[in-house]
Parts: C-alpha cells; sequence; structure tokens
C-alpha cells in the first residue's frame, strides 16, 4: 500500500503537471474523481468550484474520502477563487474553494466557511532572468514590488535593484477573480486584486506559463504551482524570488527558505513567511452544510490532515480544528 506522503506527491505532482499543460492548451481544468461503484445503488456526487490554491489537495482528498465512501462522489472544477463563490452562492456548485478572506456580501448571502489549510503565495521570476542572483541577495519587499506591481510607471530591472541594467520588468498579474491575487496585493498594501497592474493572465497554471516564457517576466503563483510536487524544487523554468522580510535590503540567512518546497513550507508553518501572502484556505458551502458535505468536513479536519504536509501545505492548529469541529457539531 502506498503511505499517505508518497501517493500524496504522485497524485499532486500529477494534478499540477496536468493543470499546466491544461493552461498551455487554453482549456478548463477539473477533474471528476470517481465513478458509480457498479453496486446499483445510487450515487450522490458534490459538485466543487473555486480556488486554484486548494485545487490539489481537495482532489487529493475527495479520492481518499471516496475510498471510504463508494457511493459519495466528487466533481471538482478550479476556476478561481472568485468563481468557486459565485458557483455556491448560486446554486451550481456544492462547495467553493476559497483562498482569501469572505467578503461582508458573500457572508450576507449565506456563506458558511471552514477553514482546511493553509497556503502561501510567492513572487516569481524567470529561472534564466539575468538580474535572478542579484533578486536572491536582495529580495523584494512590500515597498519595492509595490512600485512593479502597483505604479502606472513602468521600471527597469536597474532601477528596481539600484544597477545599471535597463531592461523593462514585465510584469504579470492574474486576470481571474482570484485570491492569490488578493493577497498578493494586500502584502503590496493594496486593498483589491483590481489595484494590481500588470498583463492579465487566467489561472494559476497560465500564470506560471507566461513567466516561464518570458525572461524579463515576474509574476505570483501559489507555492503548489511555483514548487515541482515531485522533486520539491522549483518548477522548470521558474525562480521562487524571496522576501526581504525586515526590509534591511538583503536576505538574512533566517529570511533564506527558498530552496525547496519542504524547507519554504516549514517557515510558513513556524510563522517566519508573512500573513499575508501566506493565508488560511476554506471550504465554503451556502448555509450550513448537509450530513454528508459535515462528514466530509470532519474527516478533513481530523484524518484527512495526515494528506495536507506531504501534498505541499501546512496544517491548522489544534485550535483552529478544535474551532472548526465545534462548529459543525455532532
Amino acid at each position: 500500500m502506498i503511505q499517505p506522503s508518497a501517493f500524496a506527491r504522485l497524485l499532486v505532482a500529477g494534478l499540477i503537471a496536468a493543470l499546466l499543460l491544461t493552461a498551455c492548451a487554453g482549456g478548463g481544468p477539473g477533474v471528476k474523481l470517481a465513478e458509480s461503484d457498479g453496486s446499483g445503488a445510487a450515487p450522490q456526487t458534490i459538485s466543487v468550484s473555486g480556488a486554484f490554491a486548494l485545487f490539489p489537495l481537495m482532489t487529493l482528498w475527495a479520492e481518499e474520502y471516496h475510498n471510504t465512501e463508494p457511493a459519495l462522489m466528487f466533481d471538482v472544477q478550479a476556476g478561481g477563487a472568485g468563481k468557486g463563490m459565485t458557483d455556491v452562492l448560486s446554486g451550481a456548485a456544492d462547495i467553493a474553494m476559497l483562498s482569501r478572506e469572505p467578503r461582508p456580501e458573500e457572508l450576507a448571502q449565506g456563506a458558511y466557511l471552514v477553514p482546511v489549510t493553509i497556503d502561501s503565495v510567492v513572487a516569481t521570476v524567470n529561472a534564466d532572468n539575468p538580474y535572478l542572483e542579484h533578486l536572491r541577495t536582495t529580495g523584494i519587499s512590500g515597498e519595492s514590488g509595490a512600485r512593479i506591481w502597483l505604479s502606472t510607471a513602468a521600471i527597469t530591472w536597474g532601477e528596481l535593484l539600484g544597477t545599471t541594467g535597463d531592461d523593462r520588468i514585465n510584469v504579470y498579474t492574474r486576470s481571474d477573480s482570484s485570491g492569490a491575487a488578493e493577497m498578493w496585493a494586500r502584502f503590496l498594501g493594496a486593498q483589491a486584486q483590481e489595484e494590481l497592474r500588470g498583463t492579465g493572465v487566467n489561472g494559476d497554471p497560465g500564470l506560471a506559463e507566461a513567466v516561464r516564457q518570458d525572461r524579463f517576466g515576474i509574476g505570483y503563483n501559489n507555492v503548489g504551482f511555483a514548487y515541482d510536487q515531485a522533486t520539491g524544487q522549483p518548477i522548470a523554468g521558474l525562480a521562487v524570488v524571496p522576501i526581504d522580510i525586515n526590509g534591511d535590503g538583503r536576505i538574512a540567512a533566517d529570511e533564506d527558505f527558498y530552496g525547496s518546497r519542504d524547507a519554504f513550507v516549514a517557515a510558513v508553518g513556524t510563522g517566519r513567511y508573512p500573513f499575508p501572502p501566506a493565508r488560511v484556505l476554506y471550504l465554503v458551502t451556502k448555509g450550513e452544510p448537509g450530513p454528508a458535505i459535515k462528514a466530509f468536513y470532519r474527516w478533513v479536519l481530523t484524518g484527512g490532515q495526515a494528506f495536507v504536509e506531504p501534498a505541499g501545505y501546512v496544517k491548522l492548529d489544534d485550535q483552529r480544528i478544535a474551532s472548526a469541529l465545534d462548529a459543525l457539531g455532532q
């Protein structure tokens, strides 16, 4: 039997690879994770829509849970946090995957949130960027990042780094309603995704691919689309840009944890990486969930947490888990 850690890495790596290929082809990513068990019993299908950030882990959870509850099937579609919330509040989906905090109008329409894991957003550049070594030495801060994504004036890599380089920074951002974009905007001192400038690209896979194809490009991605899930190293063609957390203009030893996905996730788990762009991820229903979804949620918060860290996410702390279970009741 494949242990959770190995199975999680294999399945998530396959999902990320499939999403990246889908981005190149221009299709819409989604997975129907199980078919009828052949028993003749009428199966129940739970439809899930939303954040790319949570899609790989949600797919893994759904596959594992189906093994224990064969009559329950899942249809999981990634389309961005905004689409997920629209789908669940309109009745087009049973569960939304949300990678940001809910908005007042969403709560007013009955959005019912359950926290399930923690994920992060990171800045990414092309691995062949000639300024990469300098970037790894200085990193970017919220202030310097704001010059890139919030200013209306185009800047060069030299202007950003204080060198003579005159190559223009090609800025990319998300065009779909995205929790990753909102968290990145908040890290830069803005309030909303709409304040970010740059060439808009749909979806996490599309944004990663755009930067991989542009030597002078810069973007941001959820961790699962910046690191290779099979090797734990940055995805081929991408490099992760460190954050200058204390703003002193250099990346000190205690700020340098980007060499592998596991090292980065450990830094998030111990609070060394800032919130935002780290954030809690949620599953959302319209109104209190029914018995089948409640049972799934309870499993996610208990046995399902064993799959979180191997898949490259951060486990919830015991207090958050206890509070969520208490809210769900028996």
